[in-house]
């Protein structure tokens, strides 16, 4: 059964159908069509060589999965007002539980990114990234319209406590990529050079005390350019499961380095895309990843609304940037990193944090009725300064 809407239907699911970019929804579901097949492709095996049941990853990603794409549907009904009480609460509790987690979390190999609630383990930073980039944005576009508000000092103070917590986890590569997205609003934003060059030295500087600061990142930078021990041989049998796949891809079910990738459901599983499907799912995914951040872009900008488009950029580049960052790792072409493949890694909060993200992303894109063009805004403005 097909459910379809009028364009004359007043209704409030009528008003969202006609409004929300269905594009962009379709492409979301085709890529998490994409994770459910290589799930069930890659964590098989993966779950038979810890000894646990065969299917065990596997009905946890279906579990998660449409709960994700109800709570992202469910979000894009969101207002303005709404995306943004939904941002402020998130991120306050997010970081409440951060804080808990370093007092009382999980630790997984060194690190206490995780808490225990209800029999489900967590990671509350996944959720601080979706919210701070709309709390952020919220800050930097009050500061822009009110030059009485010190909006970017409230930034800088939040980005310092997020920043932080992410680095008494440790969670190094999560503190990188909340710094990127956070410095491009601030520039969007309006940030004067000076500060832009300030920023760009502390980050720089950054990127070297985390080198000598924490032995996993110190260790990832040695491996990746003098290749040995374990994260060495996951890359290199990546490598080869991309070799094997070629152009088509060796079939469904039929690669064989998951079967001693360790991470195969998980950081790798682009690899298994690339064996078992060859170039053609690999740039499909890729080619869908791009579609969403590009369509969403066009659509941000096509308000004149300060806070629609420091926010979409900032959701949308840290959607990009994951996507980027796991597969140039498990291509080599940069250190490994623990981050996911969005909505098709296996990952609870990560997928669940990404639902947020994306139907903020929807919400914040909708058609509303008078929204005028940016550039057909700032050409208006510039004729009537040039001639008034």
């Amino acid at each position: 059964m097909t459910v379809t809407f009028s364009r004359t239907d007043e209704s409030f699911f009528g008003r969202w159908w006609w409004s929300v970019d269905r594009w962009m929804i379709a492409a979301i579901i085709s890529i998490t069509a994409c994770g459910a097949i290589l799930a069930l492709a890659a964590s098989p095996a993966v779950a038979e060589r810890l000894e646990l049941d065969t299917f065990f990853f596997a009905r946890r990603h279906f579990t998660v999965l449409p709960i994700a794409l109800m709570i992202m549907f469910s979000v894009s009904l969101l207002n303005r007002s709404g995306v943004r009480l939904l941002a402020l609460i998130c991120f306050g509790v997010s970081v409440l539980v951060m804080f808990y987690s370093l007092l009382n979390g999980t630790e997984i190999k060194g690190a206490t990114r995780w808490v225990t609630i209800g029999g489900f383990s967590i990671q509350p930073s996944e959720f601080v990234k979706p919210s701070f980039a709309i709390v952020a944005a919220w800050i930097f576009s009050a500061w822009r319209l009110k030059e009485d508000f010190p909006g970017y000092m409230v930034a800088v103070g939040l980005y310092l406590v997020v920043v932080a917590l992410l680095l008494m986890q440790p969670d190094v590569g999560m503190a990188v990529l909340v710094s990127v997205v956070w410095g491009l609003q601030f520039f969007l934003a309006g940030l004067p050079m000076l500060l832009v060059l300030a920023i760009g030295v502390v980050f720089i500087s950054g990127g070297f005390a985390a080198y000598f600061n924490f032995s996993h990142v110190h260790s990832r930078i040695d491996r990746f350019f003098d290749p040995a021990g374990n994260e060495a041989y996951q890359v290199a049998r990546s490598l080869e499961a991309f070799r094997n796949g070629g152009v088509f891809g060796r079939g469904p079910g039929e690669g064989r380095i998951k079967e001693v990738l360790p991470d195969a459901h998980a950081d790798f599983i682009f690899a298994v895309a690339g064996e078992e499907f060859g170039l053609v799912m690999t740039l499909l995914i890729v080619g869908l990843c791009l579609f969403v951040a590009l369509r969403g872009f066009a659509s941000a900008f096509k308000a004149n609304d300060l806070f629609v488009q420091l926010a979409v950029a900032g959701l949308l580049v840290q959607f990009a940037l994951q996507a980027i960052i796991n597969m140039a790792s498990t291509l080599n072409l940069m250190p490994t990193k623990g981050m996911t493949l969005p909505l098709i890694s296996y990952g609870g909060s990560s997928m669940l944090a990404l639902a947020i993200g994306l139907g903020m992303v929807l919400a914040l894109t909708r058609e509303r009725p008078g929204q005028q063009n940016l550039w057909n805004s700032l050409g208006n403005k510039y004729i009537r300064g040039k001639f008034s």
